[in-house]
């Protein structure tokens, strides 16, 4: 693990694979942490240069009060690679990555070679899924994320995968109960105000819509209206919920290598 140092904190990254490789930036979802990542590294690591993070927030990274806004959490991503002197880099985000992934697009494009949104809405849910859950959060604290994370099985998996694969999905939600509370509920609110609706079709890079049939969270018709409002971008499906990328594996890997090695036309 390394840190750089922004003006009001450390934010904790990992790179991996060789020096000659583009940039893969990889950002995670709301209460994860770069770890959620772990499935696809070894895959990505053979085409990549897999630059993974924690956001603001969660993991290693700093923790500063809230509410935070995607704006403030996408210049994080560029202050990240300016410290890394990366002019410019392929993203891949899921969620609430996702959101910082079209705020990349909309607003630094020329920072970017391809981009990937997973599992994600141009805006997800309203302030009555959010309010509620950020006073909860604020009140209860660690008891509140421990009871998030229990919820979270039947919202970031299928039925299917978390009973076949118990281990490995303890492992991703144990990363919500590890979240600080602060840190969460100020993420909270940038998902909560986050709305790019209107300001898709300002996203000029190559761009890849990735979603789970069965995701309750974001659910495809989210990704469809990402897909059918950005010129040229392309859509892919899978039978997952919410962490497409940790429940279908491979597929997911491969998906996204396709796509960052498209040759242009």
């Amino acid at each position: 693990m390394a840190q750089v140092q922004l003006a009001d904190g450390v934010l904790n990254y990992q790179f991996e694979g060789p020096e000659h490789l583009p940039v893969l930036v990889l950002s995670n979802s709301l209460g994860t942490d770069l770890h959620m990542w772990d499935t696809q590294v070894p895959a990505l690591t053979a085409h990549f240069r897999v630059l993974r993070y924690d956001t603001r927030g969660h993991g290693g990274s700093l923790v500063t009060q809230g509410p935070y806004s995607i704006e403030q959490l996408g210049q994080d991503v560029l202050a990240l690679l300016d410290a890394l002197h990366i002019e410019q880099a392929h993203f891949c985000g899921l969620s609430m990555g996702g959101l910082i992934g079209q705020w990349l697009g909309i607003n630094a494009g020329h920072r970017l070679k391809r981009l990937i949104v997973c599992n994600t809405a141009a805006k997800i849910g309203t302030l009555e899924t959010w309010n509620p859950r950020i006073e909860m959060v604020l009140r209860d604290q660690q008891a509140a994320m421990v009871g998030l994370r229990d919820a979270s099985i039947e919202r970031w998996f299928t039925p299917g995968y978390a009973a076949g694969n118990p281990e490995q999905a303890k492992r991703i939600t144990d990363m919500l109960a590890a979240t600080s509370p602060e840190g969460y509920a100020a993420n909270c609110g940038a998902v909560r105000d986050a709305d790019f609706r209107d300001q898709l079709g300002e996203i000029k890079v190559p761009l890849l819509v990735i979603s789970g049939t069965h995701d309750a969270v974001t659910p495809p018709s989210g990704g469809r209206f990402i897909q059918e409002n950005v010129a040229g971008a392309e859509y892919a499906e899978f039978h997952a919920a919410h962490l497409s990328n940790v429940e279908v594996g491979a597929p997911f890997s491969r998906r996204v290598i396709d796509f960052l090695l498209a040759r242009e036309e």
